[in-house]
């Protein structure tokens, strides 16, 4: 025979149920702008009903319910949209490191406007024009020498600029490296505890959120791929495990490619000694980024994993097979380049030319090397006398002939690495690609924070806190409670009933 006191203590596992439930709805409603809390659940199980199947079991209609428990409480995450934002975030990470270097680029190059490098020149070449109507003016040579002397002062500003942009990039290189070794700590030592928690059959649901920002943080940086493995003990079919964290090259695919190596590269290995394998970068003697090593791998730039430190070195440089290659390396090299080949040209025909003096051979530029051409270039010592300059091809009064054959090493067809062009074509190709590259950044930068937006806001609308549903669900749970509260007076009326009402007589 059941329990007269059996529907009070249904009646009493309602009530406590439905108060927890109204308290992680609480904990919910208070955590509602806390960045990276997932909301949480309480998933409610039916207790067992009695009777239990048995030889003496009472001869009843059948099995009644005995209430309701809170079988545990759960945070709501869908593991697919945290992949897919990661994924996204990546691509974000990689192509806004190129985006923001760029726009450094461009903002020095200046181009076009009256203050650079082709304004200053196309200046330089008139000023060269003016001396051929008047070569014997001290006022249009002196116009010549200083017009000189600002092209090359112009180079070497360009040059340092970028240079010390490049250093600063190597900086943050560095640095992300440092912020990405952090990160795995951090997320190593939540492992730890997790693992100390979940053989108990709890479920750290804060652990869980404060994890998976942080691996949101390292996925901007480096291409990620997170596999979970069991924390033993009697660990609830809901909990979810230690992560381990494996290193993916830019396409996706690990190292060396696709399918996975029998031991994949790790950041973050659980069952090691040494759960973290810090990520570190090699330098060549050019002071070119040359491989990144992890877990005692050692991987070039070109096929590292995306992110925001593989767009730091592709921006300031690194080294391929002997090679240097890299944005920044790029508009050096291309700077270096012309200034090297225009300076030889205006020597070589400056010096074939005369000065007032009478005398030829006279250099009007001082640069030596294609390495560090632009940073180098200056004025030679020939021009610091007005006289040196070579306007003339003879010794006749007004000659000015070799002044305009100096304006024409504008369009002289000069040989550079990438074929035979001008000095302005040859720029204005160096511009035209800085400004595709960076057009191309800015979009897929664009393109990636949409997507990774898109993504998290899916991601918000299942693991993100609704005041409106929370509302309804307080609601909801305080008239269960309220209902339970209700069942519990009626059983005791009743009972009082039984006890004070029933059995008088004969008193």
């Amino acid at each position: 025979m059941r329990s007269t006191f059996h529907g009070l203590e249904t009646a009493r596992r309602g009530m406590f149920t439905q108060q927890t439930a109204l308290q992680t709805t609480g904990n919910n409603i208070a955590n509602a702008n806390t960045p990276g809390y997932s909301r949480q659940r309480v998933n409610f199980s039916q207790t067992e009903p009695y009777p239990a199947a048995s030889m003496n079991r009472p001869q009843i209609p059948g099995q009644l319910g005995t209430g309701v428990e809170a079988g545990s409480i759960q945070r709501v995450r869908e593991g697919f949209l945290d992949t897919q934002f990661r994924g996204e975030n990546n691509k974000f990470g990689f192509w806004n490191a190129k985006s923001e270097a760029l726009a450094k680029m461009e903002d020095i190059m200046n181009e076009p406007s009256d203050n650079g490098l082709a304004k200053t020149m196309d200046r330089f070449w008139q000023s060269l024009q003016d001396l051929s109507v008047n070569p014997e003016d001290s006022g249009a040579r002196s116009v010549v020498r200083q017009r000189g002397l600002a092209v090359a002062e112009t180079f070497n500003y360009l040059s340092n600029s970028l240079s010390s942009i490049q250093e600063d990039l190597k900086a943050q290189a560095d640095l992300t490296a440092k912020e990405i070794n952090s990160l795995l700590t951090q997320i190593s030592n939540i492992n730890t505890q997790i693992k100390e928690i979940e053989p108990h059959g709890y479920l750290p649901n804060d652990l869980y959120d404060e994890r998976d920002m942080l691996v949101d943080q390292l996925s901007t940086m480096v291409n990620i791929k997170v596999t979970k493995t069991g924390s033993g003990g009697q660990s609830s079919p809901l909990a979810e495990g230690i992560y381990n964290i494996e290193l993916l090259n830019a396409n996706g695919e690990s190292y060396p490619g696709s399918p996975a190596p029998a031991a994949p590269v790790m950041l973050l290995d659980s069952a090691a000694a040494t759960p973290v394998n810090p990520v570190s970068i090699q330098y060549n003697a050019n002071n070119l980024a040359d491989t990144v090593t992890v877990d005692g791998t050692a991987i070039d730039i070109q096929d590292f994993s995306g992110g925001k430190l593989k767009g730091l070195l592709e921006s300031y440089g690194y080294d391929d097979n002997g090679t240097s290659k890299g944005t920044y390396p790029d508009m050096l090299k291309s700077l270096d380049e012309m200034a090297l080949n225009f300076a030889t040209e205006f020597n070589r025909v400056h010096q074939a030319g005369t000065g007032l003096d009478g005398n030829t051979g006279y250099s009007f530029f001082d640069v030596t090397g294609t390495k560090g051409a632009a940073k180098d270039i200056k004025l030679h010592s020939d021009t610091k006398n007005l006289d040196h300059i070579a306007a003339a091809k003879s010794n006749f009064d007004g000659d000015g002939s070799n002044a305009l054959s100096l304006a024409d090493v504008k369009n002289a067809s000069l040989t550079f690495t990438s074929g035979t062009a001008t000095l302005k074509s040859f720029y204005e190709g160096a511009i035209g690609k800085m400004a595709v590259d960076a057009q191309q950044a800015v979009r897929l930068t664009n393109n990636s924070s949409v997507l990774s937006g898109a993504v998290q806001q899916r991601r918000t609308s299942v693991s993100g806190v609704s005041l409106d549903e929370e509302m309804t669900n307080m609601i909801q749970y305080q008239h269960a409670y309220n209902a339970s509260a209700r069942n519990i007076t009626v059983i005791d009326e009743m009972l009082d009933k039984i006890i004070n009402g029933l059995g008088v007589g004969g008193r």
